[in-house]
């Protein structure tokens, strides 16, 4: 009678490997490798993620969403938590409505309600959307594109004329 009792709390550890929390360092090792820039480097995360988040553990792969406004998102569709963590700035890049627009206008590439391709590339592939400018910008400067009629617009460095390029992607 003793025996089943003491099986029950042997096969107790196996159950407690398993993480409760997720592993933020392995986390934001991923996302390093992902923007292709380290921490506080142009196109990298600009801080690195708080240790004291505690977050469940994912069960599946966590997804690391496309830069938009600023930032990238993590998130787990399974349990649906979702982190947003800021790019650091280019440190050429100008942001039309700051100071500098008028040297930004004189050398502008690409204009308002232009048609572009975002480009987003990294170490093995390249993929590809059409977008529309939403502002004017020069080679190296930071704009508002739109994909499509539906979403909001992303930032985008511009590249060269009718290139634009999801930044962190190199």
């Amino acid at each position: 009678m003793r025996a089943l009792p003491l099986l029950t709390l042997l096969a107790a550890p196996a159950a407690a490997v398993t993480p409760q929390f997720q592993n933020i360092d392995a986390l934001e090792a991923r996302l390093i490798n992902a923007l292709g820039a380290g921490i506080g480097e142009p196109g990298g995360p600009a801080a690195p993620i708080d240790r004291r988040l505690k977050l469940a553990a994912c069960p599946a792969t966590v997804q690391i969403d496309p830069p938009a406004m600023g930032a990238i998102a993590l998130r787990c569709a399974a349990l649906n938590w979702r982190i947003r963590v800021p790019i650091a700035r280019l440190g050429n890049a100008q942001n039309g409505t700051m100071g500098g627009a008028m040297g930004a206008r004189a050398e502008a590439v690409v204009r308002r309600g232009d048609p572009v391709d975002l480009i987003a590339e990294t170490n093995g592939f390249s993929v590809s959307v059409s977008a529309t400018a939403q502002e004017d910008g020069a080679p190296g400067s930071r704009i508002r594109v739109k994909a499509d009629g539906k979403n909001n617009p992303i930032f985008a460095e511009v590249i060269e004329a009718g290139r634009v390029r999801l930044p962190g992607f190199k």
